[in-house]
């Protein structure tokens, strides 16, 4: 199965070139300032684009859906909106969920520690593609500043379930891809730290059953 991954786009989805793959992933973050028409523009473009199944969760921008949560099942009708829940797509099993260590005064914030792992706790075994919004810690999360900001209960829920492939953003500067302990883990942000959308989307081809 050929995914295509993409995270952080911030309006800037048209100008991004995304190939052809059997599954699209978005892992947020696709608003600016998280306005109901911001949204509502990029579902009209998400869905239109060819790709047989799309997945996706919101992300710290995504203001309107953390307000109102039974407006993304709405908006991206006939795709596979994830909101700390699962779905089997072919016989590949996904997971999504929007939360990250608390950033600002953004969307989708919890404090680090218990709230956090009791959102990682819903992540079922067996599992074969995780996507959240925020990075594990130490793994894609560093920032400019030398900073390791990425979740650590998310990490321990990671080893936990073993996902063949976890999908985020978030961190800009962490962009790219890392394999340890089983799991092939891709920051897909498409935006820089200079929210210049360069990033080309990341293609995985991961076969149907665990080898």
């Amino acid at each position: 199965m050929r995914l295509v991954l993409v995270s952080d786009t911030h309006q800037r989805h048209g100008s991004i070139a995304i190939p052809e793959g059997d599954v699209l992933v978005h892992a947020g973050d696709f608003c600016g300032s998280g306005s109901r028409r911001q949204a509502r523009e990029f579902a009209d473009f998400f869905r239109r684009l060819p790709h047989t199944h799309k997945v996706i969760i919101a992300g710290n921008h995504e203001r309107c859906l953390e307000i109102d949560p039974d407006l993304g099942p709405k908006l991206f009708e006939g795709c596979h909106y994830l909101f700390d829940s699962g779905t089997v797509i072919e016989g590949m099993s996904f997971w999504g969920s929007p939360w990250q260590p608390e950033f600002q005064s953004w969307a989708f914030n919890l404090p680090r520690g218990p709230a956090l792992r009791e959102k990682w706790a819903l992540i079922p075994g067996g599992v074969d593609v995780l996507v959240t919004h925020g990075p594990p810690n130490g793994i894609l999360d560093r920032t400019f500043s030398g900073e390791d900001v990425g979740c650590e209960e998310l990490l321990r829920a990671v080893e936990r379930v073993r996902p063949r492939l976890h999908v985020f953003g978030h961190i800009h500067e962490g962009y790219g891809q890392h394999e340890q302990g089983g799991t092939r883990f891709v920051n897909a942000s498409s935006c820089t730290a200079a929210y210049v959308a360069s990033n080309a989307p990341i293609v995985v081809d991961l076969p149907a059953v665990r080898l």
